[in-house]
């Protein structure tokens, strides 16, 4: 009888050791994808805060302008049915989705931009597979009703010029709203499909023209004191000199004159641009400058940050891609707008490499628990004392 109590109560303490390492191994798995899936995304965006921007009383009263919060990203490229990979879809997707989830819950924005290449295949997916990425945004860029989200279209949503249709632009401004004019708080937004901006006469980019030639008479309306015949009895904008947001930069040579931990990489910055291609053609870029006169131009397409200064002090920031899959480091633009004034600050998303290097380590470390636990990693100290001994009687 001892014989069978000793051999029961030993089998009882081995179950009860592989039951706790069990358990130890299920809480570190646990805690790992917590971190790496959730908490990681609070803890880096919980550091960015709204610039402070200067609201100067109006005609002396107390009263200080109205301070709109909007948030700018670009080129998260939804990957499609052809190209997407669905291990990479679930990864890049999900990155996403946390990021601008969080982004929404922590910052409180009032408004959402997003500069082109939303799709990465809009540009030949069949209409089963858009309706199909369509869900998939819709789900991933959820946002309450307060919240506005604007789009405008990238070479990658309806095609580069040559592949351009009217087709894929109404399946696209069917889901984005086509209005090529914003204006909220006293702040007006032009957004430009600027593919379509090929100056070769083509149907859909004259229509295009067409557009902003009659945005720049209203904006040119608004900044009169005294309306002339020519702008009639219509609404009113309101008189700041606009916010333009595009897809393709306006022209620049190279990303030469980038800097900063997000711009282009330094083998590919000096690479010269293609126009219509890389970035817009002169022409189209002094066209855009002339007719609207914006204070500041916002762009995507290139992937990487840049800052430049065109004409006459115009400021224009490249935004950096909003995925993984584009950036180890992507980030977003945010801005606290007034009808005056405007101050850009840079949001960060967790960086890829350090949500990897958190799972290897923690697979080390249940590799570790593993080996220790059934005795095939002898103590630390009796391997030090024997590789000790070893070095001496050499």
């Amino acid at each position: 009888m001892p014989a069978v109590r000793l051999g029961f109560g030993r089998l009882h303490s081995s179950l009860f050791k592989r039951s706790f390492l069990l358990w130890k191994l299920i809480a570190v798995i646990f805690a790992v994808l917590l971190f790496c899936e959730f908490l990681i995304y609070y803890l880096v965006i919980f550091q960015c805060n709204w610039p402070e921007v200067k609201t100067p009383a109006s005609k002396g009263e107390q009263e200080t302008e109205p301070v709109l919060k909007a948030m700018f990203l670009a080129d998260t490229h939804l990957l499609g049915e052809i190209r997407g990979h669905w291990l990479d879809k679930l990864r890049r997707e999900w990155q996403m989705e946390r990021a601008f989830q969080t982004a929404l819950w922590l910052l409180q924005p009032e408004v959402v931009f997003i500069l082109g290449d939303i799709f990465d295949e809009g540009k030949w997916s069949s209409a089963q597979a858009w309706a199909d990425d369509v869900e998939r945004f819709r789900k991933m860029f959820r946002h309450p009703r307060h919240v506005q989200l604007k789009a405008v279209a990238g070479n990658h949503d309806i095609g580069f010029h040559y592949q351009m249709s009217t087709y894929r632009i109404k399946r696209f401004e069917n889901v984005f709203n086509p209005e090529r004019l914003f204006s909220w708080k006293g702040i007006n937004f032009v957004m430009v499909n600027s593919v379509a901006l090929e100056g070769d006469g083509c149907t859909i980019c004259s229509e295009a023209e067409a557009e902003l030639i009659e945005i720049s008479h209203k904006l040119n309306c608004s900044r009169e004191e005294h309306r002339s015949s020519q702008c009639g009895d219509g609404q009113r904008l309101p008189g700041s000199a606009p916010v333009l947001l595009q897809h393709f930069p306006l022209y620049r040579k190279s990303d030469a004159n980038c800097s900063g931990e997000d711009a282009a990489p330094l083998e590919e910055r000096g690479v010269p641009f293609k126009e219509r291609y890389d970035v817009l053609s002169q022409e189209a870029s002094q066209k855009l400058l002339w007719w609207l006169r914006p204070r500041l131009v916002l762009s995507g397409h290139t992937h990487s940050a840049c800052e430049v200064v065109h004409g006459a002090g115009i400021p224009e920031v490249s935004v950096p891609s909003f995925s993984w899959r584009n950036r180890n480091n992507p980030s977003f633009i945010m801005g606290s707008v007034t009808p005056t004034e405007y101050a850009l600050t840079k949001c960060y998303l967790p960086f890829e490499d350090t949500v990897l290097i958190t799972y290897c380590a923690a697979a080390g470390f249940l590799v570790f628990l593993i080996l220790f636990h059934f005795g095939l990693l002898g103590s630390p100290f009796l391997f030090g004392w024997q590789l000790l001994r070893k070095f001496k009687t050499m």
